[in-house]
């Protein structure tokens, strides 16, 4: 972008006249050809997600997360009876459209609607979803709803430094590394530097081809294994 100066030979950002005040989220259902998003619910969706959740090995899952573990389903289920009463973070299920059962959850959060910026998080997903096509199809998904339907400019993704899978995680779905913010929350008793990532409006377009390409029937062999990574697409 060429740099903007004003009647003090001060540069400033570029003008944006036409901007407005973006719609907040709203509680819709998001359908892909793998996965559903819809609104958390209690009623249709906790014992599935507990039952999901319960097939790891370990509660390591839960280590970065603000919440959990959980050890007992009524302690879940008392957890998404009182997430889902808030607007933000407003909590998806992931719904695997070939069983029916929510296999896990994301949220959207940190919503300023004023500025089009919006945040992902409460990214909690089961053994039954991790490392298949529907999480990466899940993450898609909110992100065009956002880009697309909502018109938002930023993208935001957050995690604790030390959260290496996280990290991976947002360098794979092609968001960009901003920084740490150093000592920026306590949680469960201990530090947290928080690694920042983003995707804006305008790098969305590449972006959002490259998951719909990856997403092609024709990626995946007979054992749904990826033909080509989500990275090689980008870089391609």
């Amino acid at each position: 972008m060429s740099t903007q100066m004003n009647e003090y030979a001060q540069p400033i950002g570029q003008p944006m006249p036409d901007w407005k005040t973006r719609p907040a989220p709203g509680r819709v259902a998001i359908e892909g050809q793998f996965c559903r998003l819809e609104p958390l619910s209690a009623d249709r969706h906790a014992e599935d997600l507990y039952t999901a959740y319960s097939l790891a090995a370990d509660d390591r899952d839960w280590t970065y997360m603000p919440v959990g573990p959980f050890n007992r389903k009524e302690d879940y289920l008392t957890y998404v009876a009182a997430a889902i009463k808030a607007d933000d973070p407003m909590h998806f299920a992931v719904i695997d459209l070939n069983s029916g059962k929510a296999v896990g959850t994301l949220a959207l959060m940190r919503q300023d609607p004023t500025n089009g910026v919006i945040e992902v998080g409460y990214v909690t997903f089961s053994p039954r979803l991790k490392q298949t096509p529907l999480a990466t199809e899940a993450q898609f998904l909110l992100m065009s709803y956002v880009f697309e339907g909502l018109g938002y400019r930023r993208y935001e993704w957050k995690c604790d430094s030390l959260n290496g899978p996280s990290r991976r995680a947002a360098q794979r779905l092609g968001f960009t590394f901003e920084g740490i913010f150093r000592q920026a929350l306590v949680y469960k008793g201990r530090n947290r530097d928080t690694a920042w990532y983003s995707i804006i409006d305008y790098e969305w377009p590449e972006i959002g081809n490259a998951f719909r390409a990856w997403l092609e029937p024709g990626n995946f062999d007979a054992d749904g294994s990826q033909r080509r990574s989500l990275s090689d697409i980008r870089s391609a």
